[in-house]
């Protein structure tokens, strides 16, 4: 047997592949981890064929027979809460694994919502983070990978780190608080490992044997197994970007060679038009067009502000924007979504008129600035509102930016590269915030996103854990009649995953904002995700941890009186006053607004013009601001339709 394993050894060193002649262990095993409690944790790794592997944990020694293709696994039961421990494995080599702690791991996926890091929330929650120091809150991140091909055994990097003021920074905004809800509430360890990618769709997370049950996607996934496909994909796309791109940089005016830049505050603007900001440029004399645009705006800072650090906020600008401060560059965003907060060093600014300057960039839709968000400059302690009229002339025209094809989002790609590298890690659960990717098929998701549930279950084969997820926030626009919204029906399809064995939803149809998807106030959803971890994952029984849920209705005249589950302590009216955002429809199905009333645990619908009504739709829209119906712990109603 020796023999045999010095001849494997040999040929892997001939190749070059020495770590597999030694013992070697997935990223995930690794100093500072957090193992799953109670049960069994599984400590996994690869060494020669044939090598004995020998564990010492807490206490107690395990040990495994690695197979013929090396790899090797070992199972710890019993674990006890607590820590930190240290761990020593043996074979050929030693490796020594410190400061491990024993509670609940939890997954943490999705898109954006899920990705956006407390960086992001910093300004909203400071007190939070100057009191983040908790090592037994921890987070691993799972570097973005797509494979089509291979389901990974390994990630790429990724180490495990405690909660602090500088380390929460990076940690999911969402699983940050949800994991803080849980130590409060237990005091156990808490281990996040987050595994999320901006905006990819469900799809993007299912494997192979699940995406059987959508052919189209399954085909999708089938085209980009082939590299030479692929490479010409992406190799289009950047072409015509950097084509886009490098047009643009030529037709710009404001940049001409020869010429003073527009961003020069001795440039002459008297030939620029005003308009105001925040606001779209598509809504004045320039018209719809896409390219570039500069904006300008002077402002008189008082000597009082000088001398000092300042803060730039810039709202959000459609698409990129690159700012400049009296000629010097201060920040850039290559995209519209994140907020623009750019430092301004403390000798830049000086007593009197001072120039701001912003390259707005955008490439296809309307571009300019986004409504109801902070303009402004701040330093010591005071603050110069930057809203209302800013000069502004157009640098180039451009055709718009023909649409790239995300690779990264294609099926089968995530799970692949991010979620099977996991599999072998014992957890808790999953919490999941996803859905804004699939709001164009939104049918479609009563079916993909329980078969990702039953997926993730059967890959993971730890049962049926615990699976919570946020169901979408309130974004774009309020309506002033009740019309139909993919929003709302992608909402349902969430809704009605409820029931899947073992899941809870997080409603969050009252804190989102509607200029932006990536609302902020991440604290609420993560209690809320909490509440239904504190039910489903801790047999809680006592918790209330939903909102009122419709259960069933019944017409008695020209009313329909709805009940609910999950109405805690009672129902009740958020704010006080007549319950609003209730819609209710004749046999025409033609929606309008209803009045509607609590009557003890029921909620009663009527509209006067409608004599025999058949249905009851509620917070039926994509934004459906000022929707109130409550339980008195204080937990929002999700959404629903009677006729779905």
């Amino acid at each position: 047997m020796r023999v045999s394993r010095l001849i494997v050894c040999f040929l892997l060193l001939s190749s070059s592949e020495t770590a597999v002649c030694r013992i070697r262990l997935p990223r995930l095993i690794s100093d500072g981890m957090v193992l799953q409690r109670d049960g069994s944790a599984r400590i996994w790794g690869w060494a020669a064929a044939d090598e004995k592997v020998t564990i010492d944990f807490d206490g107690k020694t395990y040990s495994d027979i690695a197979g013929t293709d090396g790899k090797w696994a070992i199972m710890l039961f019993e674990l006890k809460a607590g820590g930190p421990h240290s761990m020593e494995i043996s074979g050929s080599n030693h490796i020594s694994l410190k400061d491990i702690l024993i509670g609940d791991v939890w997954v943490c996926s999705g898109q954006s919502n899920m990705d956006l890091p407390m960086d992001r929330v910093k300004e909203r929650y400071p007190d939070v983070i100057a009191n983040s120091d908790n090592p037994a809150i921890r987070r691993f991140f799972v570097s973005k990978r797509y494979d089509f091909n291979t389901a990974q055994e390994d990630l790429q990097s990724g180490h495990w780190e405690s909660a602090n003021p500088e380390s929460v920074l990076r940690f999911t905004a969402t699983g940050y608080f949800f994991a803080r809800a849980l130590y409060e509430e237990y005091k156990v360890p808490v281990g996040l490992i987050h595994a999320s990618v901006g905006g990819s769709p469900a799809e993007a997370w299912l494997s192979e044997e699940a995406l059987k049950q959508f052919p189209v996607h399954l085909e999708t996934a089938e085209k980009f197994r082939d590299q030479a496909y692929l490479n010409q994909i992406a190799g289009k796309d950047k072409a015509v970007s950097d084509a886009w791109y490098r047009l643009l940089q030529q037709k710009d005016e404001g940049l001409a060679d020869g010429r003073k830049p527009w961003f020069d505050p001795t440039h002459d603007t008297s030939d620029w038009a005003t308009m105001n900001v925040p606001g779209y440029w598509a809504d004045e004399d320039l018209g719809h067009v896409n390219g570039v645009v500069w904006f300008r705006k002077e402002i008189d800072v008082p000597a009082s502000m000088t001398g000092k650090p300042a803060r730039l906020l810039l709202g959000r600008v459609v698409d990129s924007d690159r700012t400049y401060v009296n000629g010097k560059f201060v920040g850039s965003v290559s995209y519209q979504y994140p907020p623009r907060k750019y430092d301004v060093p403390e000798d830049l600014l000086k007593a009197g008129k001072n120039v701001i300057v912003v390259r707005a960039v955008n490439n296809i839709g309307r571009g300019g600035f986004i409504p109801d968000k902070p303009y402004e400059l701040a330093a010591a302690g005071q603050t110069i509102d930057l809203k209302g009229p800013w000069q502004y002339k157009l640098g180039a025209a451009m055709d718009p930016l023909p649409g790239k094809t995300f690779i990264e989002w294609q099926p089968l790609g995530l799970y692949n590269g991010m979620i099977a590298p996991l599999l072998n890690y014992t957890i808790k659960g999953v919490i999941w915030y996803q859905g804004e990717s699939n709001t164009g098929r939104p049918r479609e998701y009563q079916n993909l996103f329980p078969a990702l549930i039953v997926d993730w279950r059967q890959r993971w084969n730890q049962g049926n854990f615990p699976f919570l997820y946020v169901q979408l926030a309130n974004y774009m626009r309020v309506k002033d009649q009740p019309s139909e919204s993919n929003w709302a029906e992608l909402r349902e399809a969430q809704l009605k995953t409820l029931t899947v064995p073992n899941t809870a939803m997080a409603v969050t149809s009252d804190i989102g904002e509607w200029n932006d998807v990536h609302p902020l106030n991440k604290e609420d959803v993560g209690k809320r995700l909490a509440l239904g971890a504190q039910k489903v994952a801790y047999g809680d029984e006592d918790v209330v941890y939903s909102g009122p849920i419709y259960q069933s209705m019944k017409i008695e005249g020209n009313k329909i009186v709805l009940t609910f589950a999950h109405i805690g302590s009672g129902l009740f009216s958020q704010g006080g006053g007549e319950l609003k955002h209730f819609a209710i429809a004749g046999a025409d199905k033609r929606f309008v607004w209803a009045k509607a009333k609590i009557e003890d645990d029921t909620v009663v619908v009527w509209n006067d013009d409608i004599a025999n009504p058949v249905a009851v739709r509620y917070a039926w829209a994509d934004n459906p601001e000022g929707a109130n119906l409550y339980n008195k712990e204080g937990l929002p109603a999700s959404p629903f339709r009677t006729d779905g």
